[in-house]
């Protein structure tokens, strides 16, 4: 059984919060340019070389992967922080 009291929770920091925003928002992002590529096709967008088209299209690929880094990325941040303030240094 615990013996840490409710008040002693670990503050969130800034850069836990920037992360937290960003890879919300590229995930977001990334959906939304995934399914503007897959509906694309049915109303008549038949030429994806031109205009901001291939950044819609190669936007997942790479945002997702970046995305998925910052949540790991915080994940273990967020793990060392409490691993330390549960040892009291």
């Amino acid at each position: 059984m615990s013996t840490r009291s409710p008040g002693e929770d670990v503050p969130v920091r800034r850069i836990d919060r920037i992360l937290a925003f960003m890879s919300l928002g590229l995930t977001l992002v990334s959906i939304l340019c995934f399914f503007a590529v897959i509906l694309a096709r049915p109303l008549g967008v038949t030429d994806f070389t031109a205009g901001i088209w291939p950044l819609i299209a190669v936007l997942p690929l790479i945002a997702l992967p970046i995305a998925f880094v910052m949540i790991v990325s915080m994940l273990v941040m967020s793990f060392v922080r409490r691993a330390r303030a549960n040892k009291g240094g």
